[in-house]
This record gives C-alpha cells, sequence and structure tokens, in this order.
C-alpha cells in the first residue's frame, strides 16, 4: 500500500475538531492554522486556553448528548489533547465523524491497571505492581511488592496527583484514605538511572517514526525539563522506539503517542505508562526537527504522509510553573524560544509555558 490508499487527505479550509482546550489544545490549533485548516474546541470549562487561538469553541459537558451532536455536525474529524474523557463521548462521535486516535487508546490510557497489563501483555517489562481496592488489599500487597513503593490512584491522575509515596513505617491506611480509598495500583519504586521517553508519529497506513529520544527530569511528579539527546546507550534508544512501535500498531493507533520509560542500570527498560496524544516531553520538537510534534499529529489525523523527524541541533526544554512565567529564569531566557499557555491564573505547580533552549 502507498498513501495514495489513504482515505482522502481533509481538504484545505476543514475543520478539526479537538476535544481539549488545554495547551496541548491550544499548540495543536497553531499547527493546523499553519496546514490550512481551522480548529473547533470542545471544552466544559470557559475561556479555554486553546479557544484564543481555535475558529470556534462549544462550551458544554462531555456528557451532553446535543452538544457533541452539534460539534460533530460542524466538524469533518475530530482528536484528542487529554486522557480524561468519557469513551462514552467518543463513542456517540464516532458513528458521526472519524476520531483519531481511536476509542482504544483512550479507554487503556485511563485506568493505570489495565494500562499496566496491555504493556505486559505486549511483552513491556514494568515496575512490580499490584491492584488495591481495599485497605485489606493493600496490606497484602505491601507484603508482595515490598517497600519502598508508590499507591496510585487508577484513575485521573497525572503531574504527581493521585499518588501516594509509602516508606517502612508510614501510616499506610492514611496514605489510602488520602487517595479517597479509590481503586489503586501499589507499584515497587525501582532504583532507575534516568527517564526517557518516546515521541512516536503513526499514520492510517501504520507507517511510523520516532523522534530522537529526550531524557526527563521530574520533580515531584511534574515534568521540569527534557534534554535532547539523552545520553544513554544507542541500544536503549533503538530498544524503546522498538518498544513505543509494537504498542502504536497494537492499538492501530493513528496520530502522535508517548511512552515514558525507566532507564536501569543494567541498560534495561520498564515501561511506566503511555499518553495517546502530544506530550509535554516532546514540546522541543517545533523549535528542534524539521517537522514538531503538533504538525505531525495534525498530518496523521487529517491523513496526510508523515513529516521529517530529523533534528538540527540539540536542546532543552524546561517547563514553566506557576509564577515563573511572569519571571522566566534569566539563565534560560537568553537564546530560548519562549511559549506561554495564556492561562489566567498562575496558580503554584501549574504549566504556564515552557522555554526551548538550543544546546549545540
Amino acid at each position: 500500500m502507498t498513501h495514495a490508499d489513504l482515505p482522502q487527505a481533509l481538504v484545505t479550509g476543514g475543520t478539526i475538531g479537538i476535544l481539549g482546550g488545554g495547551q496541548l489544545g491550544r499548540m495543536l490549533s497553531v499547527a493546523a492554522a499553519r496546514l490550512g485548516y481551522r480548529t473547533h474546541i470542545y471544552d466544559p470549562g470557559a475561556h479555554p486556553p486553546a479557544g484564543q487561538v481555535a475558529q470556534d469553541v462549544t462550551t458544554a459537558a462531555f456528557d451532553d448528548v446535543a452538544a457533541l451532536e452539534r460539534f460533530a455536525a460542524m466538524v469533518d474529524i475530530i482528536t484528542y489533547e487529554f486522557e480524561n474523557i468519557p469513551t462514552r463521548a467518543l463513542d456517540l462521535l464516532q458513528d458521526r465523524r472519524p476520531i483519531n486516535p481511536g476509542r482504544q487508546a483512550l479507554w487503556v490510557s485511563q485506568d493505570r491497571l489495565v494500562e499496566k497489563r496491555f504493556l505486559r501483555d505486549l511483552g513491556l517489562a514494568t515496575a512490580p505492581f499490584v491492584p488495591v481496592a481495599s485497605p485489606e488489599d493493600l496490606t497484602a500487597a505491601l507484603a508482595q511488592v515490598g517497600m519502598p513503593s508508590i499507591l496510585k490512584t487508577r484513575r485521573f491522575g497525572y503531574d504527581g496527583k493521585g499518588q501516594a509515596r509509602l516508606e517502612t513505617g508510614d501510616d499506610y491506611e492514611a496514605a489510602h484514605r488520602s487517595l479517597g480509598h479509590a481503586p489503586c495500583i501499589l507499584e515497587a519504586l525501582v532504583p532507575f538511572v534516568c527517564e526517557v521517553s518516546v515521541i512516536i508519529a503513526r499514520d492510517h497506513l501504520g507507517a511510523s517514526r520516532c523522534y530522537d529520544v529526550p531524557r526527563n527530569e521530574h520533580v515531584n511528579g511534574i515534568l521540569r525539563r527534557s534534554f535532547v539527546p539523552a545520553n544513554v546507550d544507542a541500544r536503549v534508544a533503538d530498544r524503546s522506539c522498538r518498544a513505543a512501535t509494537a504498542l502504536a500498531d497494537a492499538l492501530d493507533y493513528v496520530g502522535v503517542l508517548a511512552l515514558e520509560f525507566f532507564v536501569l542500570a543494567d541498560g534495561s527498560l520498564l515501561a511506566n505508562e503511555f499518553a495517546p496524544r502530544v506530550h509535554n516531553s516532546g514540546h522541543w520538537t517545533p523549535e528542534a526537527c524539521a517537522t514538531g510534534q503538533f504538525e505531525q499529529h495534525v498530518r496523521a489525523v487529517a491523513g496526510w504522509p508523515l513529516g521529517d523527524v530529523t533534528r538540527f541541533h540539540d536542546v532543552e526544554m524546561a517547563n514553566l510553573l506557576g509564577d515563573e512565567a511572569l519571571a522566566a529564569p534569566e539563565d534560560l531566557l537568553e537564546d530560548a524560544v519562549l511559549t506561554l499557555y495564556g492561562k489566567r491564573d498562575a496558580k503554584p505547580g501549574r504549566k504556564m509555558g515552557h522555554l526551548v533552549k538550543r544546546l549545540s
């Protein structure tokens, strides 16, 4: 098959519907405009950041059937920019318009237990984990997983939220209670050398391309910086890309996907989690590569061939959190590209923008 066999590409001037109106939707909208497309944002919140650059915005809940139907009637294709969209919304929309990535990727990524089992079934190693549904389960899980470990809610966790680290002597019941006694997994804390991620794009024909692997630094569960190259063994980077390709193929994925790994001292990899969307650790790609991740995602969902992912220089990406967006670090501002997300309130720990700095 060739790209001539693709479904007819979305015509210039067509409208891409985006579920979610955060910074990722904003940057997707900018990329879509460069390719001649309109975007229509669907988001429950008033004045979403993406709405400042999109042509149209629908403000409605994800369970508002009438609003979803009106939205579908106003767009040509649909994508999404975050994971926590009820799959019921996709069930309704997919009968009306093409949606990529598909429902399975969203469903798997929404539940940490389902996600871990899915990765394991693909032959990808993960840290040891055990499901926890009750205080009794937690006691048994601690005996199995050991210490230190981390208790994570199965759903709605991101940027360090929905997690509690457990050490010997901690009040384990209090930790579970702090998470609302929600269904959880208990996961072993593994001694890793670094964290890396793979940003991969896959088109309708199953062709895929991986960007160079970034090394990621997190603080309190929030990504602070990504560095490319990652300075890991080439074999590690190759195995991570092949693993991401296997995941994208298993999901019959269309669009950009990120798969995160822990790299151990012996060079082995443990898959942590994946995101069925463009990803924070790929924010450096528009400034450093021939085709950035946002344009790449638009290309894939619109039925275009994937773009070149050649990287032109070494690069550092730094997130700006809270008030940092009002006074970015001087050592990064010099010779750096600044992107702000248009958010109104600079709350502590909230991602307000990022900087991309050329290193060589």
